[in-house]
């Protein structure tokens, strides 16, 4: 189970590398995905709070990049934290998720993304639930919930 301490550690020195890679120019990235979806993955976008229906389905299942495809959550591990996004306590694997400072606002915040193709999912907070106390809040437009 990934900590606080593990997510600065890897902000800090650096992400595990990802099982395969993904890599297109933003061209090819605009071509293949809704301009919703490619400016929230590809350009760091944010989706309004509460505007997917992502945010209240809790049953069994998995969730995918929107990008590449690629798992990167359990609905096992998905709760509802009242802010309006998706939210997960752990990724499905320690890899499968990529930390970075992110200075984009007053406050330095820890962006995550997909490690294989470098999709911007959202942020981790470390206020989540017990026992890992992380909350993953993740937009709803980068993820693609799999039966």
């Amino acid at each position: 189970m990934l900590t606080w301490q593990d997510i600065e550690n890897r902000v800090l020195h650096g992400n595990p590398p990802a099982n395969q890679r993904v890599e297109k120019t933003d061209d090819q990235w605009r071509k293949i995905l809704p301009s919703d979806v490619h400016d929230v993955t590809r350009h760091a976008g944010t989706e309004r709070p509460f505007s997917s229906p992502m945010c209240a389905h809790f049953e069994p299942g998995f969730y995918a990049c929107a990008c590449c495809d690629t798992m990167l959550f359990d609905a096992t591990q998905k709760f509802d934290s009242g802010t309006g996004w998706p939210s997960f306590t752990q990724p499905l694997e320690p890899n499968a998720v990529a930390y970075f400072s992110d200075g984009s606002l007053s406050s330095v915040r820890v962006e995550i993304t997909c490690s294989t193709c470098d999709a911007h999912l959202g942020h981790i907070f470390p206020d989540g639930p017990a026992p890992s106390k992380l909350r993953y809040c993740v937009n709803a437009l980068s993820l693609k919930r799999i039966a």
